[in-house]
């Protein structure tokens, strides 16, 4: 392949963790160990038997990979997981990730995620987001439906599409299994998202992990609904792990869907960003997959949608390179 020019990347779901709160809630509740436990589950999948988590997950360690994966923009999220606390603390605050983005304007954006929406009562999660996007330029907001106490298509759900429709801003939502306990995976089905596309037709909705293990019904789903986007998020580092895989998810998705209905995402440790970036960034479709299933060609344009300007489009953000490329630096 010929080298690619320097392409815009942009990440979201750049989950920062604050140090303190973890060390007080891992080995100190009786769920935490039975989360951990299923959390090297699907670490072992993305990241394979060396999930590299020695170095803190806050803005300065995220920055530093950037900076070797040549990403100019990253959308960074709270962690919640309040369930294995018993609801007494989230892995993050907004307040805290606020303080942590806005070491790095123009290069980190804040995510917010105001869930558990139905625990906490939907009014709250209403009046936060619109503080978050009014007050701190959040640009995304993430749905992580698993840890509430219904589906993404319970109605009372619909009053927060509604605001955020009010509001202009996508939602980032977790779909497929649920991978960690003790969350069920029935809230996060991607078929739960049918009825909210029908009913909110202008919302847009960006589908992480390519909704595995049912991605197929996922795309079909983004087929049907003008503004729904499928995400790579995470699970890209299985794809990079075991690449056909990837190029039948990729390839069965751009029968379905135009390119710029694909978007990157992270979702793995930090020290992995360069290699799921650089997948993508040389991303090619078999030719032998081409002549057997007939998918398309992966082409430059195609790869700098997906690496950051389909997202870029979502996001209101430019798609300007904030970050010169190593042989930029280098010349």
């Amino acid at each position: 392949m010929t080298e690619s020019p320097s392409h815009f990347v942009a990440l979201t779901e750049c989950h920062l963790l604050n140090p303190a709160a973890l060390s007080e809630t891992i080995g100190y509740y009786p769920d935490a160990e039975r989360w951990w436990k299923s959390v090297q589950g699907v670490l072992r999948a993305w990241t394979g038997p060396d999930p590299r988590l020695g170095e803190p997950p806050i803005a300065d360690t995220l920055i530093r990979h950037m900076d070797e994966a040549d990403v100019d923009v990253a959308f960074c999220l709270r962690e919640g997981m309040m369930d294995i606390s018993g609801g007494t603390f989230p892995l993050s605050t907004n307040q805290w990730m606020i303080d942590q983005v806005k070491q790095y304007p123009g290069r980190l954006y804040l995510e917010a995620m105001v869930g558990p929406i139905l625990r906490r009562g939907v009014e709250h999660a209403i009046w936060e987001l619109e503080h978050l996007v009014t007050n701190h330029d959040a640009r995304l907001c993430k749905v992580y439906q698993p840890e509430d106490l219904a589906p993404l298509d319970d109605r009372r759900m619909w009053p927060f599409y509604e605001k955020a429709c009010e509001l202009d801003i996508p939602l980032t939502v977790h779909t497929g299994m649920a991978y960690v306990c003790p969350q069920p995976s029935s809230h996060a089905h991607p078929d739960t998202l049918d009825r909210i596309c029908l009913d909110f037709p202008d919302l847009k909705i960006i589908a992480y992990h390519m909704g595995w293990p049912h991605t197929e019904e996922l795309i079909g789903l983004a087929g049907k609904h003008e503004h729904l986007y499928l995400s790579m998020s995470g699970i890209v580092g299985w794809y990079e792990r075991s690449p056909y895989r990837g190029y039948h998810a990729i390839g069965t998705a751009l029968h379905w869907v135009e390119p710029s209905k694909i978007v990157m995402g992270l979702d793995v440790p930090f020290p992995h960003t360069k290699r799921v970036v650089d997948w993508v960034r040389n991303l090619e479709m078999p030719e032998e997959l081409q002549d057997k299933y007939g998918y398309d060609e992966i082409t430059d344009e195609i790869r700098a949608g997906i690496l950051g300007r389909n997202l870029a489009r979502l996001a209101k953000i430019e798609p300007v390179k904030t970050h010169p490329a190593q042989g930029d630096r280098d010349g």
